[in-house]
């Protein structure tokens, strides 16, 4: 007889272009882990679901308060639209469940703090936001050497998100619940920047922001600028302790999906993904030499996907603490909502070392 073995009973919200994908991880690619339900109001979402989900049993429901009651459910990995991201999360963690949720929690940071509070009211669930680059295994071995000192202390990280270019619009019309491209496409940067730069610090602590300011372009999509947002943004972050973040992020990217950062410290630096590719293959033509790259960022970082489903699903079934503490998914919203807000009045940002926005003729005693 085959040894029984604990898997985690889990639910997926949201079955859009991530939802989908989470659902497919869960369901064939986490060996610990059930998927047991998955809620979508959505008709195209819902035929999709009875195609590829019901059949393996997985239950399928229209109201999201109802598959939190579905008999044995543990967990809940929330992919819907960001604008109820925060929602979701803190009626599941209510309801008594670990929840799973999609980058960011909110584009509100009083609603993100909400959803803080709301963890730490329920210290027996484990809550994670899920921030992907972390479960890359290029971005692991550069953690991994930092931790190790192997760079001095990190002092600078530039760090870039550069989407291929969709004529489709769709980036014009996600505008209106991003948050902005900082927010949206940075928060990864963002999140590397703090994980970096804490591996630095003898506590591992957060770095603390002291100054943001950021400006961007509309170069190919005009009408972002309705929705206060760039489809080119750059911005930088200064932290108290002596450390600067360069971020850079884009729509328009013409080969692909171009996602890398270095980390340079005191006595060397560290670069990922400095020159992308599928594969190692190179043709050397009379029109010059070519590789490919890859053109989402799924395409990319679908292994860590996976990797970040099964963590999660470990620490939930281990009782080990989450690898994305739920203080840094917080204070990526705030870096990014500053930055958001910077591009948008043209003034730079500053904070105290509590985190709260100081005016003008504050800062002379900071």
């Amino acid at each position: 007889m085959a040894p029984y073995i604990r898997r985690l009973r889990i639910a997926v919200s949201g079955l859009g272009r991530m939802g989908a994908r989470h659902a497919n991880h869960f369901l064939h690619r986490t060996p610990r882990a059930e998927l047991v339900a998955a809620f979508t109001p959505d008709p195209k979402e819902l035929a999709w679901a009875k195609e590829n989900l019901e059949p393996w049993g997985v239950n399928i429901y229209q109201d999201f308060d109802e598959m939190l009651k579905h008999e044995g459910l543990e967990a809940v990995c929330v992919a819907t639209v960001t604008t109820v991201h925060a929602e979701q999360t803190i009626k599941a963690i209510e309801a008594g469940k670990h929840v799973l949720c999609e980058k960011p929690l909110s584009t509100d940071l009083a609603v993100c703090q909400k959803v803080l509070s709301t963890a730490r009211a329920h210290p027996n669930q484990k809550v994670m936001c899920g921030f992907s680059r972390r479960f890359d295994s290029s971005y692991l071995s550069a953690y991994t050497a930092t931790l190790a000192g192997s760079i001095g202390r990190p002092t600078i990280l530039r760090s870039q998100t550069c989407d291929k270019y969709d004529p489709s619009g769709f980036f014009v019309q996600y505008a209106q619940y991003s948050g902005g491209i900082f927010v949206d496409c940075n928060i990864h940067d963002i999140d590397l920047a703090l994980w970096f730069f804490s591996a630095g610090s003898p506590t591992k602590e957060l770095p603390k922001v002291k100054s943001v300011m950021a400006v961007g372009v509309t170069a190919l999509e005009p009408d972002l600028a309705k929705h206060g947002d760039v489809d080119n943004g750059v911005g930088v972050v200064e932290f108290y302790d002596g450390q600067i973040a360069y971020f850079y992020s884009s729509r328009m990217n013409p080969p692909g999906q171009h996602d890398m950062t270095e980390i340079i410290g005191t006595t060397g630096k560290l670069s990922v993904n400095a020159n992308p590719t599928t594969g190692l293959l190179e043709s050397h033509l009379a029109t010059g030499i070519h590789r490919d790259i890859p053109q989402n960022y799924y395409e990319r970082f679908e292994h860590a996907f996976v990797e970040e489903a099964r963590q999660f699903t470990n620490a939930v079934l281990d009782d080990k603490v989450v690898p994305v503490d739920m203080e840094s998914s917080v204070e990526a919203v705030r870096i990014g909502v500053a930055l958001q807000e910077s591009l948008r009045n043209g003034k730079k940002i500053f904070f105290d070392r509590q985190g709260n926005k100081v005016e003008e003729a504050a800062r002379a005693r900071l």
